[in-house]
């Protein structure tokens, strides 16, 4: 058996007030002066205000750069790093969802190695420690706040860019379901899809270990009671805090299996229309399922009994099917769009980001190997 690599964030703070230990925590890793990436959501919430004045009163310095957008760019990390730089910071703290902490990422293996940030596509491209780096998660998704994944948009070539390093995985990790209540009921939906998405990719992954199923099949079984709930009532608490465990449980998964072909289908969707990346996901998941049902029947019906579905008297290849029937279910109750259409989407673009999909490296994990042509049709399916 091969030797296998587990990559966590050294400290997590999960719970109502966690954030509130940001300050302590900086000090400890001997930061002076902060350097936060956040989106003007965030800053227009009040969230960055509370979150600097929390330092300020702790005798810290911040600096802040909130123009991250949706599908950070390579434009936002070389001048969020050049601010980072003249700012004189020590400490790197991202503030968000994945799109900040990527972002913030991307900062961090600037300043700290050089170049820009297209030098570090791909695997371990880094060569140096980021700076003392920690991530204050506000969506119940990503679970950037404690992965080696960075995913940057090439304004060149409208491609998404998979950085995966180990040296971008943060320092510490805080979810405070406090500051995800007043996330609206679309976000919240589209999140918690991102995390099943990564729950189930990282369970069929051909790179899956006992330790990353285990953290996959609680998220799973998180996701499904609690998202509903979520979205329903954002200041379920209870469904709150439950969905930042199944996020996080999610990226202890894929951080470590890797993932399929849904992200890797899904990046070219937000780097060629900036679409939102947990809907794209949503959409295309139950058609990647379905056409890797063959290579991993055993844990799809895992996933089905695990949504709740009974499988009792069923053939394998049948209750394997109702998996793809709970995911859809799900996403229909909380109103995820049917078809890649409704976003946008045309059929003329499709040979392309097949053949940027193929060569995107999450799906070198994806259990059945497809085709261009079947990368094709299943685009077309999620139409």
């Amino acid at each position: 058996m091969p030797v296998n690599e587990f990559f966590i964030p050294s400290v997590t703070m999960i719970g109502e007030g966690a954030c509130k230990s940001v300050p302590e925590k900086m000090k400890s890793l001997g930061g002076k002066k902060a350097f936060l990436v956040t989106d003007k959501g965030i800053t227009s919430a009040g969230i960055t205000e509370q979150v600097t004045s929390e330092l300020k009163q702790a005798g810290l310095e911040v600096a802040v750069y909130d123009e991250t957008v949706p599908n950070p760019t390579d434009k936002n990390v070389h001048e969020a790093a050049e601010q980072y730089r003249k700012e004189k910071c020590d400490t790197l703290i991202t503030l968000g969802g994945g799109s900040s902490h990527d972002c913030g990422k991307g900062v961090g293996l600037v300043v700290s190695n050089g170049g820009n940030i297209h030098d570090f596509e791909g695997m371990d491209q880094a060569t140096q420690s980021l700076p003392p780096y920690l991530a204050i998660n506000t969506t119940a998704g990503t679970a950037s706040e404690m992965t080696r994944f960075c995913i940057i948009t090439d304004t060149s070539r409208n491609v998404k860019m998979a950085i995966v390093d180990w040296r971008v995985t943060p320092d510490m990790a805080f979810d405070d379901p406090v500051l995800m209540a007043g996330m609206p009921p679309h976000l919240t939906a589209a999140t918690g899809m991102d995390a099943l998405t990564h729950a189930v990719e990282a369970y069929v992954s051909i790179a899956a270990t006992p330790m990353t199923d285990a953290c996959a099949v609680k998220a799973i079984e998180l996701i499904s009671q609690y998202l509903r709930p979520a979205v329903a009532n954002g200041q379920d608490m209870e469904a709150r805090d439950m969905m930042c465990y199944a996020q996080y449980l999610a990226g202890m998964a894929f951080n470590n299996a890797i993932l399929g072909h849904v992200h890797a289908m899904a990046h070219q969707l937000g780097g060629f229309y900036d679409l939102p990346h947990g809907v794209c996901n949503a959409i295309l998941l139950p058609h990647v399922c379905r056409f890797n049902l063959i290579a991993k029947l055993d844990k799809f019906v895992d996933i089905a009994e695990i949504m709740g579905e009974n499988t009792v008297g069923l053939s394998k290849r049948d209750a394997a099917e109702l998996a793809v029937n709970a995911i859809e279910t799900l996403s229909q109750d909380i109103g995820i769009p049917s078809g890649l259409a409704e976003l946008g989407v045309k059929e003329k673009d499709i040979d392309v980001m097949t053949q940027n999909a193929q060569q995107d490296a999450c799906g070198s994990t994806n259990p059945r190997c497809p085709s261009d042509e079947e990368v094709k049709q299943i685009f077309k399916e999620a139409m």
